[in-house]
């Protein structure tokens, strides 16, 4: 029981990794990411920072793709989020996988097997369209059944690479789809693009408890680090059956569902995806859903979803340029 109001009392008096307090106070003795908040709080090292500004100057906007649950589809998501955004022939669009440990992107995206290539400039992206470029550590492997087996300190590397070695170039939209929680990597990519801007974060949930219970915890790990949050996406939010047309939920919102939390957390709910077998067909063969599916009601809600996404980003981005 002491254990327990000890650790209760640690996670609710984390600073947060903005704070001057990050990893020196007292809630965060025996906290894992001690070291690397304590490293942040003083602000990135400005020559590494110069660095990453100068590589990603010519990004217009990025958007966190995050969730507190594993297999909530959050990287489909950002696949389909970045082929929707790709439509649009005159956006240039970048994907970038931070999820090391289980990188699932290549396959998504028709890309499994590709390698990547690097010139005077960098690490060139893996590109499925013209205007759809892509960087995974899964284009790093031998083998898409390689394990990584790596600690914080190499993870947080290679997400620094991926930033400020890869040449994306002029793009529109920088999606980067990260690992379920609130560890090494979410820190990372903040401290690291703490040096540019992030428009804001995209929070994949499904309808029941047990996975709105880790949401929550993750648009508080948001607020912690003063990341702005565009919304939340209900994915598998119930199935229509093809022939009967009856509508089952597959996964009951026995607490109500993503919509009463955000009403609960003062969040905006971005819209619900039903389920649809043809998404995860799609993904197996790396192709999009949203070309090859159109009319399916999984499709409507992505796109009114994504139109809600470029909405948010085009007003922050004029924001930013009025206070300038």
């Amino acid at each position: 029981a002491a254990l327990a109001a000890q650790l209760s009392l640690s996670f609710a008096e984390c600073p947060g990794t903005g704070s001057a307090q990050a990893g020196r106070a007292a809630a965060c003795q025996g906290c894992p990411n001690q070291g690397l908040c304590a490293a942040g709080a003083a602000g990135p090292d400005p020559a590494e920072a110069a660095e990453l500004r100068a590589r990603l100057r010519a990004v217009r906007h990025t958007v966190l793709v995050l969730s507190g649950k594993g297999g909530v589809g959050k990287s489909t998501f950002s696949a389909l989020l970045a082929h929707g955004l790709a439509a649009d022939e005159t956006k240039q669009v970048a994907l970038l996988d931070i999820d090391i440990c289980g990188p699932s992107i290549p396959k998504m995206m028709g890309l499994e097997g590709e390698q990547v290539h690097q010139s005077g400039s960098g690490w060139s992206p893996v590109y499925v369209e013209e205007n759809l470029g892509v960087m995974s550590v899964g284009f790093l492997l031998s083998s898409p059944d390689d394990a990584v087996i790596w600690r914080g300190p190499k993870k947080n590397g290679l997400i620094k690479q991926f930033l400020r070695d890869v040449d994306w170039g002029e793009v529109d939209y920088l999606i980067v789809d990260t690992p379920p929680g609130t560890s090494d990597e979410h820190l990372s990519i903040m401290q690291y693009l703490s040096a540019t801007h992030i428009d804001g974060a995209v929070i994949v949930t499904t309808p029941q408890e047990v996975s709105l219970q880790d949401v929550r915890k993750e648009i508080n790990f948001c607020r912690k680090v003063k990341l702005p949050i565009i919304g939340v996406v209900e994915n598998m939010s119930g199935f229509v059956c093809p022939k009967c047309k009856n509508e089952s939920q597959i996964f009951p919102p026995t607490t109500g569902g993503a919509e009463k939390m955000c009403q609960n957390l003062n969040v905006s709910l971005l819209g619900k995806v039903p389920l649809d077998p043809q998404i995860g067909k799609s993904c197996d063969r790396g192709q999009s859903f949203l070309a090859e599916a159109p009319e399916s009601p999984a499709t409507v809600s992505y796109r009114n979803i994504i139109q809600r996404i470029q909405e948010y980003c085009e007003q922050h981005h004029f924001q930013e340029e009025k206070i300038m």
